[in-house]
This record gives structure tokens, C-alpha cells and sequence, in this order.
């Protein structure tokens, strides 16, 4: 990667569906090398996927939850991909400290948070969990290019 990459996956992340055209004009280089540049972005899985930013409240999603969990006998990573598939999931990870692994998940109201818990509380060998709710949001944003 080079500079130019960069400045085509910063102008990618604000806008993902500008055309290779405007991204041409916008960084005075042809249509066919950001072309290239972003096939071979994506070949190299740099660039994963194009998407959407919603704004959660907006669709009803204001409660976000930042869920610890607690494993044992070793079964992390099984956990990790069974609560990964769960639509309210946002971000799994696996972290230091006294838990094993934080979610961050959203829900449309307690109802659906309280079910989500008791799901994963299920799942064997979860040990514990801990959830923290989200307050207030000052900055979220997966875009991250300097």
C-alpha cells in the first residue's frame, strides 16, 4: 500500500458508492488505476465489503449493551462464533483481564437485551456474564484511516 491507496480508502470510508470516475477526478488519476488500485485492495481483503451507516436510535436500536463474559474449559473460541451470529451482536472480542471476551451488542428495548442474556448464559460453558449499558454515545465509528 502506498499513499494513493490510502487516500482512495479514505475517500471510500466517507462515501462507498462514489464511482471510480469521481475518486479519478477527486485524486487527479485515471478511472483505470483506482480501478486496479481498488481491485487490488479487495484482493487483498484490505477492503472486505461496502456498507451502510444507519443511525441505530433512529431505527428504534437505543439500547447498547457492552456484555463481559467468562468462559471455561477452554471453549472461547466456539462461544465467540455462536454469539457472533446473533443479529444484535455488533463487535466480538477477545480481550485481557478478568473476562474473556467483550460483546457489544443492540437491542430495540430490555425485552430483547434481557433475551439476548439469557441466551448466551445458556451456551455451555459460559461462566458469567456482566452487562453494561450504554449511557450516552459520543463518537462510534468503525472507519478508521489516518
Amino acid at each position: 500500500m502506498d499513499d494513493k491507496d490510502i487516500e482512495i480508502l479514505k475517500h471510500l470510508s466517507v462515501d462507498g458508492r462514489q464511482s471510480a470516475r469521481q475518486l479519478s477526478h477527486r485524486l487527479g488519476v485515471s478511472t483505470v488505476t483506482i480501478l486496479t488500485r481498488i481491485k487490488k485492495l479487495e484482493a487483498e481483503n484490505i477492503i472486505q465489503g461496502y456498507s451502510v451507516r444507519l443511525n441505530h436510535d433512529l431505527l428504534g436500536f437505543d439500547i447498547t449493551a457492552i456484555i463481559e463474559i467468562k468462559t471455561n474449559e477452554g471453549k472461547m473460541l466456539e462461544i465467540e462464533n455462536e454469539i457472533a451470529k446473533y443479529d444484535s451482536t455488533i463487535a466480538v472480542y477477545d480481550i485481557t483481564g478478568d473476562a474473556d471476551m467483550v460483546i457489544i451488542a443492540k437491542f430495540k428495548n430490555r425485552e430483547f437485551l434481557s433475551a439476548f442474556i439469557k441466551k448466551i448464559s445458556a451456551i455451555p460453558n459460559v461462566e458469567n456474564t456482566l452487562t453494561h449499558l450504554v449511557l450516552n454515545t459520543i463518537k462510534e465509528d468503525t472507519r478508521l484511516i489516518e
